[in-house]
């Protein structure tokens, strides 16, 4: 029997060919645009003359506006995308407005390039002699367009922020001459040299591209430098909101003093004409650290002198920042290295670049003072304890976090250790220890580490251009220093999924991870700066401790009792067991629970909804601490120990 649908089935393919045979040809795909001229290691035949003016504090408009010379026909400008030290291409191209382009006193048009859109091709005449360039550097006015660099009181300037440069020569290679202008009475600070001073114009003396782009600008209303070492002419920078923020004692700026000669203890050398810590203390400008050759661009609290004792959470900032001028941008991994900025970066050595920087940061720290042995020991605790919670590590290698600056620019992340975010950092700190510890074991405590870097960053002492790096330079260099498979050691935990954090360098060192009902110092301190209640290691969550948001769960920990009772970041705690939510309540409940198999019943909200969440959780509250097995000294109070 025929199909009684034959003939419906034949009609539909008729008419889907006759549509086919009508149908025009596929589009073609758009025409690419002209390729950028690559970056040549030969002299720029003409100048970039800029003049910046930062003086609209208020409304936190910065006017930039450059004259250029030696451009020829055609010419591409380009806007700063792989900025050193982000590792990412994240040059806030979106923040620039008013571009307007004038050659030889005629304004021109311009067009972005559709791929490459960090470039401009303006339409200037041939036989030009001067392109004029103007726009305005829109910095972020409040934390919802993006971090603060200005306040009433204080400008940061990246001088990557404000500037077009002309494509085809190396960043080395192009002369600029920059001026900045900022408000009256207000100071400023920075690695460049002065040229001439008339007020508020201040012009610096003619440098590479290369070398004004790392070397930022710090500016403000009340302004303290510190002598660190005049030998190297090493100086602390400080800007802050308050006069009275600038207060430092004798004990505090000595700390800081001797940070820089435990550096040169460890390193042997230095890479710099002089070295500025530009230091911002401030409520308004958020905490952050960026790493320059001859500065850092730190950003801490504002009680960071005058409350020093409450305050520890924060101080391996500056030491981070100073290990960078030798790992970082004096030996610098070879693919991380690049003649300009529109070249991509790799950040597959992210884990010696930052990792070991970490290690260094936290180990100076202590030698220099600026944080006691107990501090320390709690720091270790707590990089202990994470790394040993973090989830992603089945699915994750460190290697692949090492990515995480382009695929994720430090957005905020809803399950953080199952995702993973820049575990290169502090698990690579603990690999460091653990190479460390290794090291001085293997021989008897007569080599170390600090063996390692004194050979590995201090050669050339004096030295400021790059001396790049691979991993084979790394694993050569471990050798020379003691004999062991290091490349399968290395490969191992940074290539490899490894379930376990490694932790056998604490262990090596005679120290055991533990947990108790009382939070470390360090705990403690971070809590009450960043105004939340850590039950990481007990409920599996990090809760909101100020305002309107106490009680919302800021992260939860994918494999908690939090996520398994339907928890998840951005819920907010409304009540306990029927009582109205606060951080005492839910610890005092949990406390409780501990000697009681019934859930504690918890009412969350979350898009003005309410749900009923039993949290079964019997586990008390846990802290993590280090301590100390055996007898006599250990190899982790050794590296602790400030050099003679």
């Amino acid at each position: 029997m025929p199909c009684p649908y034959r003939l419906a089935c034949l009609l539909c393919a008729t008419l889907v060919l006759s549509a086919l045979s009508a149908a025009p040809a596929a589009a073609a795909p758009p025409a690419m645009s002209a390729a950028l001229p690559a970056p040549r290691d030969v002299a720029y035949p003409g100048e970039v003359r800029l003049e910046v003016d930062a003086r609209d504090i208020t409304r936190r408009i910065v006017h930039v506006r450059e004259s250029i010379t030696g451009l020829g026909s055609h010419p591409v400008l380009l806007y700063p995308k792989w900025i050193p030290g982000t590792h990412a291409p994240q040059g806030p191209i979106d923040r620039l407005a008013g571009i307007r382009f004038v050659a030889d006193g005629q304004t021109v048009p311009w067009k972005r390039d559709p791929i490459e859109v960090y470039a401009f091709r303006p339409a200037i005449p041939a036989g030009t002699h001067t392109l004029e360039v103007s726009f305005d550097y829109l910095s972020p006015t409040s934390d919802r367009v993006g971090r603060p660099e200005m306040s009433d009181a204080i400008l940061q300037l990246e001088w990557s922020n404000v500037i077009l440069y002309p494509a085809g020569y190396a960043a080395s290679r192009i002369p600029v001459s920059a001026s900045l202008a900022v408000p009256a009475g207000w100071q400023r600070a920075s690695a460049l040299e002065t040229d001439t001073d008339a007020g508020e114009q201040h012009r610096y003396r003619t440098v590479p591209l290369e070398t004004l782009i790392d070397s930022p600008v710090y500016a403000g209303r009340f302004f303290k430098s510190i002598e660190l070492d005049p030998a190297t002419r090493v100086r602390l920078d400080v800007f802050a909101d308050r006069a009275d923020q600038l207060a430092a004692s004798p004990e505090v700026v000595a700390s800081h003093r001797a940070l820089v000669a435990q550096a040169y203890k460890l390193y042997r050398s230095h890479h710099y004409g002089h070295y500025d810590f530009l230091l911002s203390l401030s409520d308004h400008l958020h905490f952050a650290g960026l790493e320059h050759h001859q500065s850092s661009a730190d950003s801490t609290i504002a009680n960071y002198f005058v409350e020093w004792n409450e305050t520890p959470w924060d101080r391996d900032l500056m030491p981070h920042e100073f290990t960078h001028s030798w790992n970082g941008k004096f030996r610098r991994p070879a693919d991380l290295w690049t003649p300009s900025y529109e070249v991509p970066m790799q950040d597959s050595l992210l884990w010696v670049y930052e990792g070991q920087t970490q290690y260094w940061g936290i180990v100076l720290t202590a030698r220099a003072g600026m944080w006691s042995r107990a501090q320390a020991l709690d720091e270790w605790a707590e990089l202990a304890a994470y790394y040993s919670s973090v989830a992603g590590r089945r699915w994750r290698p460190l290697a692949d976090t090492t990515n995480d600056e382009i695929v994720n620019p430090r957005r905020p992340q809803s399950w953080p250790d199952w995702q993973r975010f820049e575990d290169y950092y502090d698990e690579g700190a603990l690999i460091w220890l653990e190479v460390d510890t290794l090291i001085r074991e293997r021989s008897a405590g007569q080599r170390s580490l600090d063996d390692f870097a004194g050979r590995f960053f201090g050669v050339d002492d004096g030295r400021i251009a790059p001396l790049t790096y691979t991993f084979e330079d790394i694993v050569k260099a471990l050798n020379a220093v003691e004999p062991y498979n290091w490349a399968s050691f290395l490969h191992e935990r940074v290539s490899e999924l490894a379930p376990r954090a490694p932790l056998a360098g604490l262990e090596r060192a005679g120290y055991h991870l533990v947990f108790n009902d009382q939070p470390n110092e360090q705990d403690k301190a971070r809590e009450r700066e960043a105004k939340v209640t850590d039950l990481w290691y007990s409920m599996g969550a990090v809760l909101s401790a100020e305002g309107d948001s106490e009680g919302m769960l800021i992260a939860v920990g994918w494999d908690s009792a939090a996520a398994k009772a339907g928890l998840t970041e951005g819920m907010k705690i409304v009540s306990i067991d029927g009582d109205e939510y606060s951080s005492e309540r839910l610890k005092r409940a949990m406390v409780l629970a501990a000697h009681d198999q019934a859930p504690i019943e918890l009412i969350v909200s979350l898009d003005k909804r309410y749900h009923s969440v039993r949290l079964d959780y019997h586990g008390g509250l846990r802290y993590p601490h280090l301590v100390h097995e055996g007898a006599g000294a250990s190899s982790l109070d050794a590296i602790l120990t400030p050099r003679p």
